[in-house]
This record gives structure tokens, sequence and C-alpha cells, in this order.
């Protein structure tokens, strides 16, 4: 099941995919010093049990007991805080527009497999070359996440191999974020782990730093998350529900927030921001 939430950037946004849906261009974000980027250095994970904010659908200004922030890779970073970048790693935009055909993956019959809930084609992983591809070009979303001063990246959808009607398996999204570890780390960067709780045991072995983990608390996973990546867990839950068991899971550990389902800017109706 895929619980992420939905990057909004529109269909209007579509021609600004590989430089970035328009985030940093966002008339809701208030004006806001750069961050300016640093050169390569140890990738570092989220500190334990600081403020959140999810900001993958619009940049603003955070509030004062935010700490981390997550922002989409065409935004700029917030000053001061811990950033860290959403990519869209394993599945193309609507229309995958950006995507050459042969990164698209095909049932037998050829036609395209796709996220039913995001109109997201997945991308074609079952292969070494193909994933050398891939990672090339995601590669170059983490350049730029890092020299914008970023500190991190969440690669999103790790489990698209679980809507890929078996033509994809765990060991094949492994290997390519394997691939996209290997990138972050030598630009500084440290790398979440998204969702996936049933694979959160390997996270040593890929060099996962820490988790981005969206309804732990609602399906009672965040348990898992705590123990695997030793506390640094960032939570996102979208119901009153889930964040009462998260604040009661993360015993001052985890960083959580309650946010809307389209994490919508601050000055859009419909937004919701809460924490423990």
């Amino acid at each position: 099941m895929n619980r992420r939430t939905r990057l909004a950037c529109g269909l209007a946004a579509l021609p600004l995919l590989l430089a970035g849906c328009g985030t940093s261009g966002s008339g809701s974000e208030r004006p806001e010093p750069e961050a300016s980027a640093s050169p390569a250095r140890k990738p570092e994970p989220p500190p334990l049990g600081a403020g959140l904010d999810y900001q993958i659908g619009g940049a603003y200004r955070p509030d004062d007991d935010v700490q981390v922030v997550v922002r989409d890779h065409g935004a700029r970073p917030a000053r001061g805080l811990y950033n860290v970048c959403y990519v869209n790693a394993f599945q193309a935009q609507p229309g995958a527009r950006g995507w050459p055909e042969e990164l698209l993956l095909r049932d037998p019959r050829g036609r395209e497999v796709i996220d039913e809930d995001w109109d997201e084609v997945l991308l074609d992983l079952s292969t070494e070359e193909l994933r050398r591809a891939a990672a090339a070009r995601v590669g170059r979303w983490i350049d730029g996440c890092a020299q914008r001063g970023f500190d991190a990246v969440e690669p999103d959808n790790y489990d698209s191999f679980t809507r890929s009607d078996g033509l994809l398996d765990a060991a094949d999204a492994q290997a390519y974020l394997a691939l996209l570890v290997e990138r972050a780390h030598s630009r500084g960067l440290a790398v979440a782990q998204k969702n996936t709780a049933e694979l959160a045991g390997d996270r040593k072995r890929l060099g996962l730093d820490f988790a981005v983990a969206e309804e732990c608390g609602q399906y009672e996973e965040c348990g898992v998350y705590d123990q695997a990546f030793d506390g640094r867990v960032l939570v996102v839950e979208y119901t009153e529900k889930g964040l009462e068991r998260a604040c009661a899971a993360a015993d001052g550990r985890l960083s959580v927030v309650l946010r809307d389902r389209d994490v919508l800017p601050e000055d859009e109706e419909g937004y919701v921001r809460g924490a423990c």
C-alpha cells in the first residue's frame, strides 16, 4: 500500500520536472535568505526528537519550533535548519515527461505499469544497466540538492516494487537505492529510507542514515523504524489518531508532525500542521 503524500506540483508544472517542481518560485513562500551550498562533508542524520515540518507541497517559512524541514528538490533550503531534499526516485511524474521510454516499466503486453493512486509510471529497475541509467538521472537531482545546501535527501517510492505486478522485487529496489546512497554520500548528504517498514532491517547494509515514515503511528509501525534507525525517524501523520499514537511511541526520540494530506503551504485553505 502506498501511503506517501501527494507531491502537489500539478500538471502545469510538468515541463519543469527536470529542474524541480515549482516550490522554489511559489508565491506562497515568504522571502527568506537562501542557504549557501557547502563542500562535501560527512553525512549526518537529523537530530533526535527535533521539531519537524514536511513542506513538499510548497515551501513557506517554518514555525519557531521547527529544526528539521523537508522540501521538494526544486525549492531552497531553509536557512539555519536541517534540510531534507525530496526526490521522486522510483516513479515518473504524471505523463512521464523527461524520462526515456526504455526506463519506464512495461508489462508483458507492452503497457506501462502505473501507480494508479498518483498516475505515475514505475521506473524499470529490473537490470543493473537500467538501474544505473535511472540512478544517473536522479543523481543529477541529488547533486542539485547538495549544491543548494541541503543536508539530506529523501528518495520517495522505495516500495514501488510492491505495485509492479511482480515485475520488480525488493532486491531490485535495494540495488537501485544503494546506487543513490553512494551518490548522495559522495556529495555529503545523508539518505532517508522512505516508508517500507518490511525492509528497515537492511538499512545498515544499504548505508541508510535515517527514515521518513508516513503514518507509522496510524499503522502502529513506529517501533520498527525506531529500532532500526536508533530513533533517527521523521514521522508524518495525517490524522489526529495517528498523531496521538506516534507521539506515544516517540518518547521524545522521534520527530513527529501532523500535516494535511496535500501538504499545502500555510496560506492555502486546508493547511494543517500540528506536533506532539
